[in-house]
């Protein structure tokens, strides 16, 4: 599974706008975020399926479907959850 493309983060517009919004995150590049000095957020896509992978808890990374708008509201609890 290849890393996002830039057409595939220009998708996830509104998620990003709300992810940017998280003070404990700053986004390094377009659509990958840091906590502190660790990487915890990117993008990856297959075929017409975009996902994200987010470090909830260490060490690894949880892989979330975020095609839809619902999908992207369960990614988002997950981590203002996680941030909390």
């Amino acid at each position: 599974m290849k890393h996002a493309s830039e057409k595939a983060i220009s998708s996830l517009s509104p998620l990003l706008q709300q992810l940017r919004s998280l003070p404990s995150l700053k986004e390094k590049k377009p659509g990958i975020f840091y906590r502190k000095s660790r990487a915890f957020l990117h993008f990856h896509e297959d075929e017409d399926e975009i996902y994200a992978d987010v470090r909830l808890q260490e060490p690894d990374f949880d892989r979330f479907p975020v095609t839809t708008p619902i999908q992207q509201a369960t990614l988002l609890r997950a981590i203002r959850k996680t941030l909390q």
